[in-house]
């Protein structure tokens, strides 16, 4: 089987549901406690395009602010929001690679959002990032956990059909990308953090022109290593996208008032003790 690629990013197709995408890192920042610092110093790991690391701002604006990500179009959208921040804080973005970032300075909040599914073996870094966090500092995430739901299952099993295995086995992440959330919490208390975790499912209702929401949607994010891989068949790139359509059309019917994108994601803040 071929290594999967790693996949390319199109910030644009990402930002298309950019209201639904941002509501639970609304709801995850709205649970992390204040820092200790006045001017804290903040790293958000898989920034994208930037426009959530931005709250960041808006919450703590005399923050110093880095946003790590690893992909150059990402990075590139991102420094629309690089500067000075009102409150005299500062908002800036640098390359990095989260699955091997290790912190150089002390931090006073580290957050991801909807990133470390992308990482195998995440939870091994939990340690080093804690550790660099200011006594009373926050560890805090959100990950999707919807690797078994249709959109990820049919996703899955179209790529490891005969038809598509040779140029896409292997490529797709499973249902072992993201922990259960009492595993995260046996994880985090374990490194001596007060660790709140819990888990919300979203019934995303996708309106708008195009008649593929649900499509529309994985194209920015889940889809993108297969959109990857077949970059250099166009022929290739249309039969697989026809054949998923029609699946997700099965299991995601419109409706009279839209379509329902039910959608599980796993929260965690973790708090260092003093």
């Amino acid at each position: 089987m071929p290594a999967a690629p790693a996949p390319t990013w199109d910030p644009g197709q990402y930002l298309r549901h950019a209201d639904h995408r941002a509501r639970p890192f609304g709801e995850l920042l709205a649970r992390i406690p204040e820092p200790p610092a006045t001017a804290p110093r903040i790293a958000d790991l898989g920034c994208g395009p930037g426009n959530v690391t931005a709250q960041l701002a808006e919450r703590w604006p005399t923050a110093h602010i880095t946003g790590y990500d690893n992909s150059p179009e990402m990075l590139a959208r991102a420094e629309a929001h690089a500067g000075e921040t009102p409150g005299g804080g500062r908002l800036d973005f640098a390359h990095a690679d989260v699955g091997r970032w290790l912190p150089e300075e002390t931090y006073d909040v580290i957050v991801s959002n909807a990133t470390l599914q992308w990482v195998p073996g995440h939870v091994e870094s939990f340690a080093a990032w804690v550790d660099r966090l200011a006594p009373g500092g926050t560890f805090a995430f959100q990950v999707p956990g919807n690797f078994d739901a249709p959109s990820h299952v049919l996703m899955r099993e179209l790529s490891e059909s005969t038809r598509w295995q040779g140029l896409l086995g292997g490529v797709l992440r499973h249902a072992d990308a993201v922990l259960t959330p009492a595993d995260y919490l046996e994880r985090l208390a374990a490194l001596g953090c007060a660790a709140d975790v819990w888990e919300t499912t979203y019934l995303h209702l996708l309106q708008g022109p195009d008649p593929d929401p649900v499509l529309d949607w994985v194209k920015g994010t889940g889809l993108r290593p297969v959109l990857t891989a077949l970059e250099g068949d166009p022929k290739a790139r249309t039969e697989f996208l026809d054949a998923y359509r029609g699946l997700l059309r099965e299991a995601y019917p419109a409706t009279g008032h839209g379509t329902v994108f039910p959608f599980r994601r796993v929260f965690a803040v973790a708090r260092k003790e003093n």
